[in-house]
């Protein structure tokens, strides 16, 4: 059977000059076949590509209607159609039945109702085909999409597992991650403490994960960044019309989470007013869009977190004592980043790599001279800046290293402070103002502020020693004894690596 480019049609008739007329009239759009009987028509069918057969209703062997019920028995996806000249309903309705005839054309016809017709049935054919191609895809579609799913998932809960926190060795989140671990399994709240920018959400995902729910969704929400209303809309949802620019409903978190987890960062952040509708849900797992009067059952698990000292703000009677203990069940604390100074250089690394990787700027990693300043800044943001700092320095590197004179003044003050301020950790001012606050004389603690100035400046001029001494206004024989006097060498700066 070969195809055409022009759609096939079968014309079959007994009367070779009907036969004629409508072939002509066919000719243009159609690559048209003709038959003198119903026999020389099944012999075309089965040699030809056709898709629209045009019988006519009274033929001497068979009808049309018979012939046509046998085309739809061998070649069901052929459009049929009638050409006949007595019409009569209960032989409409047979057809319709026994032979599936798609339309009746009544004679006498005219020229641009035939052609019509035709067009009409060609692009049925095509419909048909493209339905059963898609019908078809879709039965393979529900298992390929099932396993897509499946190896998805995969992936995202090896993305969030505890052990993708990044970290060194010996880190003090080891022991955090060990206990959410144990914690995972049970279906209880967990309340996460830690400053702004330490991991929190990372180990709410890894906890949800880690859980016999890691199969259903997970939904995060900042409680801290918008006003009670529309947070009572997001996390319970709202009726069209509940409000002023409610034009439709919306299904709320909490009832899209229902199976699986939602975080609720800054927790510590929201009103008493909403205090009293988040305990409801959490004592009855029932929630009340706004402007509805129904209640609906979700089965939620609940992980928080916040900066905040939640037991003094309870006792300050700003965080409700019964929800603090209803979220509380199991606490972890997220440490700041300045106590795990072991842990800056893997993470600055892992830092570069993805965000070169997103910005298509590949390097080949720090100087040690950086990272032994990254490692002396305190990192009040934690992660956040630190993440910040590095995108920074991605985008000023000209060379295949990020060096330390792209480091942020903050960073290079706080890191230089903190070398001969010995309180590890403070940035900027607050490691000028800890260094004055040492013990000793005040020649002594202007001296250690002198020192950090010092180093601080030689780090940004990347050792340039005239340089330096030209910005502080001293000549280099001036510099250089300043440097011998404070003991400060370009080795020392990077003595942890």
């Amino acid at each position: 059977m070969t195809a055409s480019p022009r759609p096939g049609i079968l014309v079959v008739d007994d009367e070779p000059r009907s036969v004629e007329v409508i072939a002509r009239v066919l000719d243009e759009d159609f690559d048209v076949h003709t038959a003198l009987s119903a026999e020389e028509a099944l012999r075309l069918l089965e040699t030809e590509w056709i898709q629209i057969v045009f019988s006519d209703q009274r033929m001497p062997e068979v009808s049309g209607v018979e012939f046509l019920t046998e085309v739809r028995e061998r070649w069901p996806e052929v459009v049929r159609i009638v050409i006949t000249g007595y019409i009569d309903p209960e032989d409409i309705i047979g057809a319709i039945n026994t032979a599936g005839i798609h339309q009746f054309i009544t004679k006498p016809w005219h020229p641009d109702h035939l052609l019509l017709t035709a067009r009409n049935a060609a692009r049925l054919y095509q419909l048909q085909r493209e339905h059963d191609r898609l019908s078809g895809e879709l039965k393979l579609l529900t298992p390929v999409a099932e396993s897509r799913v499946v190896t998805r998932r995969e992936r995202v809960a090896q993305h969030y597992r505890f052990d993708s926190l990044v970290r060194a060795p010996g880190s003090p989140v080891d022991a955090v991650c060990r206990k959410a671990a144990q914690v995972a399994g049970f279906n209880v709240p967990v309340l996460v403490l830690g400053e702004t920018g330490t991991g929190k959400e990372l180990l709410a995902r890894a906890i949800h994960y880690g859980s016999p729910r890691s199969d259903r969704p997970f939904y995060a929400e900042n409680c801290g960044a918008i006003p009670d209303e529309l947070l009572e809309s997001e996390l319970f949802g709202h009726k069209k019309g509940a409000f002023t620019g409610a034009h439709s409903t919306r299904i709320g978190l909490l009832e899209q989470a229902d199976g699986g987890t939602i975080f609720l960062d800054e927790i510590g952040d929201i009103s008493p007013a909403f205090q009293v509708k988040l305990l409801r849900f959490l004592q009855e797992g029932e929630i009340r869009p706004v402007g509805s009067n129904e209640t609906r059952t979700v089965d939620v698990r609940v992980l928080a977190a916040t900066h905040r000292d939640l037991p003094a703000e309870v006792r300050a009677g700003r965080f409700r004592e019964d929800l603090y203990y209803r979220l509380a069940t199991m606490t972890l604390t997220m440490p700041p980043l300045r106590d795990r100074p072991a842990d800056i250089p893997v993470l600055a690394r892992n830092l570069l790599e993805r965000l070169s990787a997103a910005h298509g700027k590949p390097v080949a990693g720090f100087t040690d001279e950086t990272l032994a300043c990254l490692e002396g800044y305190g990192w009040p943001g934690n992660v956040r800046e630190l993440q910040n700092e590095i995108m920074r320095m991605l985008v000023l590197c000209e060379g295949d290293r990020l060096g330390a004179e792209l480091l942020s003044d903050t960073v290079l003050r706080g890191a230089a402070m903190s070398a001969h301020a010995p309180p590890a950790g403070a940035g900027g001012d607050a490691a000028a103002l800890e260094a004055l606050a040492q013990g000793g004389p005040l020649k002594t603690r202007i001296e250690r502020v002198e020192a950090g100035i010092l180093l601080e400046t030689l780090v940004r001029c990347r050792w340039n020693k005239s340089r330096a001494a030209d910005e502080l206004g001293l000549s280099r024989m001036g510099l250089r004894a300043k440097l011998e006097r404070y003991g400060i060498e370009r080795a020392a700066t990077a003595q942890r690596h």
